[in-house]
């Protein structure tokens, strides 16, 4: 009824989306619940092209009167912006996609208790409180079911329904405002899959949690990190963020042909550079995959009715796709690497990442430190920044270790590096293999304006990197 509509309104191209979103949160801090909120979100939106322009309208109310005057509204926006379009919409061609994906879920986190949820967050937060020197402790739980209808006037109709679940807690210890450090597990943003409550069994917080809180407390009184160049081994957890902020968003075609500029920068990987760009060593091969199994931006179909599929992005170090929507690969005549996401009913949607994975290497933990004469080895992320050209950045972690004679050292404070990210991908020679490698999940990836939360994932295993700067 929707695209019918749009089209008897002028539109050469409609789609329908709606979607529905069942969340819940809950926190734990300091012996005591701290958060529980949920709350259900539904509505629809209507993405027209019109005389060669994007229009979009959507609400939630969901009846025929307002599709209807969403329907005329989506058209009304693309003949207005027509005016002042300078070339006409082109959509890369896909073939129709009819289908269905639900994840891959054991136990739905909605069908469990919320006083079984909290006793799971005491039973953690106990665990903290038996190291007397944590003075403060934090764990939370995170759900989410996302159930959302497609159809589009080339003939596409999918139905989803994807369930994500995130747990983490994170440890502090202090001895005054300034002189506080803090530890958390399994990383920084916690653990988030598409999975459902079992993800819960699958971090094994009892044998680690007493780790991260001896470790908190002993930073207190570690070194700082010194000022040097030096090797570096990055931990999986931490080296996801790297690829995000310094592979993923370079590698969004909308960023790169400019229209993503006045949020985040733009992009140094242009397409002259293409098939050309020595992006990162030989052995670093890079795929955009939102077919991996409980990753967090898997999916089905994106939200233009693209079929999930694996895309090389660098393939033995060279630049070969990008992340991209029908629109952004016909302007470079490729076909669409099924990136584009809208956050929830009433956002267009966007080219973002889905699962940003750097395939595992061939060494062992102990291979990739036993090269290491003199460097650090870092763990989990704690601040970050990249310009607005993604090749210049900087990192800080939230522990390190000295290496020496290719063994382990003296643990590290605040350890930071920066690098350049054609030199740094360059220097890689060493990364992890299959057992090490693991798929981690971004829950609160932001882009465009308006803003939007997009849910994405980095596949990682711990890599070597040589002659970085640390200590900055």
């Amino acid at each position: 009824m929707a695209i019918d509509k749009a089209k008897k309104a002028g539109a050469s191209y409609a789609e329908y989306r709606q979607v529905q979103i069942q969340s819940e949160y809950l926190s734990y801090a300091d012996g005591h619940p701290d958060e529980v909120t949920n709350g259900l979100d539904e509505g629809f939106g209507i993405r027209v092209i019109a005389k060669g322009s994007w229009g979009f309208c959507g609400s939630a109310e969901i009846n025929e009167d307002e599709i209807g005057r969403a329907a005329n509204k989506a058209v009304d926006i693309a003949k207005a912006s027509a005016l002042l379009q300078a070339k006409p919409v082109v959509l890369a061609p896909v073939k129709p996609s009819f289908g269905q994906y639900v994840s891959f879920i054991e136990k739905s986190p909605f069908e469990i208790s919320l006083k079984e949820k909290l006793d799971f967050l005491a039973h953690l937060d106990e665990l903290m409180s038996r190291n007397t020197g944590i003075s403060s402790r934090f764990g939370f739980l995170e759900f989410r079911r996302v159930i959302e209808n497609y159809f589009n006037s080339d003939g596409s109709a999918i139905y989803q329904m994807l369930y994500q679940s995130g747990v983490g807690v994170s440890a502090t210890a202090a001895r005054s405002h300034r002189d506080r450090a803090t530890r958390s597990y399994p990383a920084n943003e916690g653990a988030y899959e598409n999975r459902g409550y079992e993800l819960l069994q699958q971090v094994d917080f009892d044998n680690n949690i007493p780790t991260i809180c001896e470790q908190a407390v002993a930073l207190l009184d570690a070194d700082p990190c010194p000022q040097k160049v030096c090797d570096v081994v990055l931990d999986g957890s931490h080296l996801s963020l790297v690829i995000h902020e310094s592979i993923g968003h370079p590698l969004e075609l909308d960023r790169v042909l400019g229209s993503e500029r006045n949020f985040s920068g733009t992009s140094f990987a242009t397409p002259d550079k293409l098939g050309k760009l020595q992006y990162a060593s030989p052995i670093v091969n890079v795929v955009s995959d939102p077919t991996a199994r409980y990753g967090l931006g898997s999916f089905g179909y994106d939200d233009e009715g693209v079929k999930a599929q694996p895309a090389y992005l660098i393939k033995d170090g060279i630049l070969v796709n990008y992340l991209s929507s029908r629109e952004t690969a016909a302007m470079i005549g490729t076909e669409s690497t099924g990136a584009m996401r809208a956050d929830g009913w009433g956002n267009i949607p966007l080219v973002r990442m889905t699962n940003t994975n750097l395939l595992p290497g061939k060494d062992t933990f102990e291979d990739l430190v036993a090269g290491i004469d003199d460097g650090l080895y870092l763990v989990n992320s704690s601040s970050w920044s990249i310009d607005d050209n993604r090749e210049n950045f900087q990192f800080g972690c939230e522990i390190g270790w000295e290496i020496k004679g290719g063994k382990l050292g003296k643990m590290i404070k605040n350890p930071t590096y920066s690098s350049n990210t054609i030199a740094f991908w360059n220097s890689c020679d060493g990364i992890g293999n299959e057992p090490l490698w693991r798929l981690w999940g971004t829950p609160n990836c932001g882009k465009g304006q308006p803003g939007q939360n997009g849910r994405v994932g980095q596949g990682a295993a711990p890599a070597r990197f040589r002659n970085v700067r640390i200590g900055v």
